[in-house]
C-alpha cells in the first residue's frame, strides 16, 4: 500500500485539516502552518495541533508543513533573510506540534551575477535555523523549476555541506523535475540511476506528485492532472512505482478536476504503484 493525499486547508484549525483528509481518504497530507503569502509569525494553538498529532497516529495518516511562497534561503537582503529564518522556525515549531515529518521550503531565489553567492546564502540561512531548532520535524529542500536549484546535485550538495545534515531531506516535485529539464518524460532510469549515486532518494521524505501543463524544459511551473499533462500516464507510472519501492509517500497538488476528481486520481496512482 502506498500512502496518497493531497493539500488540505487549515481553516478549520490543524485537527480540522486531519479529519478533512481522513475524509477525503488520504494518508498523507500536506498543510499551510500559517498564511502562505506571509512570512509574519503565527502564534497557534496548541491544543489544536496536540489533538491533530493524536488524531493522525491513532489513524495512521502522515502530514507535512508547507513553508509559506515568500521564504527565501538565498535572501541577499537581511531583512528578507531575517524574516525568512524567523517564519522558518516558526513552522517548523508548528510542524513539530501537529507531529508532521516537516516542513517543505523551496531551494530558494537568487538574481545576482554569481550563483555560488546564492548557494552561500542558502548555507548560512539552513545553519542558522538548524543551530536555533532543537525539535524532530525535519527541513524538506524542494527542487525548483527554473536553473537554480533544479538537479539532485545541487540539493545534495547543500546538504552535505551543511552543519547538521541529518537535521535535512528533500521533496521531489515531479512537476518541477520536468519543467526544469531533469527529466524528460523518457529518462527515468537514467536519473533514477544519477540519483541513486548521489543518495539522493534516502532522503527524499515526500514526493509532489504532479503532472505538467508545459513541456519538458520549458521552466514553466503548471500543475496538470496525473496522466492530462506533457508527462503524461506512462512516463508517471515509471516513477509512481520507482519511488512506491522506497516506500515515500506522495501528495497531489493538482487542480480540481471534473474529469478527475481527487479519489478517482489517487486510485489512479495506486493503480500505477500496483502495476
Amino acid at each position: 500500500m502506498i500512502r496518497i493525499g493531497c493539500h488540505v486547508s487549515i481553516k478549520h484549525g490543524y485537527e480540522g485539516a486531519a479529519r478533512e483528509a481522513a475524509r477525503l481518504g488520504c494518508s498523507v497530507y500536506q498543510y499551510f502552518p500559517k498564511n502562505p503569502r506571509s512570512l509574519s509569525v503565527k502564534v497557534f494553538d496548541e491544543g489544536d495541533a496536540s489533538r491533530c498529532r493524536t488524531f493522525c497516529r491513532e489513524r495512521d495518516i502522515v502530514s507535512v508543513a508547507h513553508a509559506p511562497y515568500p521564504v527565501n534561503l538565498a535572501a541577499d537582503d537581511a531583512r528578507l533573510a531575517e524574516a525568512t529564518r524567523l517564519s522558518v522556525l516558526n513552522d517548523l515549531a508548528i510542524a513539530d506540534a501537529n507531529g508532521s515529518i516537516g516542513v517543505v521550503v523551496h531551494f530558494g531565489k537568487y538574481a545576482g551575477p554569481d550563483p555560488l553567492a546564492g548557494y552561500r546564502n542558502i548555507l548560512a540561512m539552513l545553519n542558522r535555523i538548524l543551530a536555533e531548532w532543537r525539535g524532530r520535524a525535519l527541513l524538506l529542500i524542494e527542487n525548483q523549476a527554473g536553473r537554480f536549484g533544479s538537479t539532485p546535485e545541487e540539493l545534495a550538495q547543500i546538504r552535505r555541506l551543511c552543519d547538521d545534515p541529518e537535521r535535512i531531506g528533500f521533496c521531489l516535485d515531479t512537476c518541477h523535475a520536468f519543467a526544469s529539464g531533469l527529466w524528460n518524460g523518457r529518462n527515468w532510469a537514467e536519473l533514477e540511476e544519477r540519483c541513486g549515486e548521489l543518495d539522493f532518494f534516502d532522503h527524499v521524505k515526500v514526493v509532489h506528485l504532479n503532472d505538467s501543463r508545459h513541456p519538458s524544459g520549458s521552466r514553466r511551473d503548471a500543475h496538470a492532472n496525473i496522466g492530462l499533462g506533457m508527462i503524461g500516464s506512462a512516463s508517471m507510472a515509471e516513477a509512481v512505482r520507482s519511488l512506491a519501492r522506497r516506500g515515500i509517500p506522495f501528495v497531489l497538488e493538482t487542480p480540481e478536476s471534473r474529469a478527475l476528481p481527487l479519489q478517482a486520481e489517487m486510485n489512479r496512482v495506486k493503480e500505477f504503484a500496483d502495476d
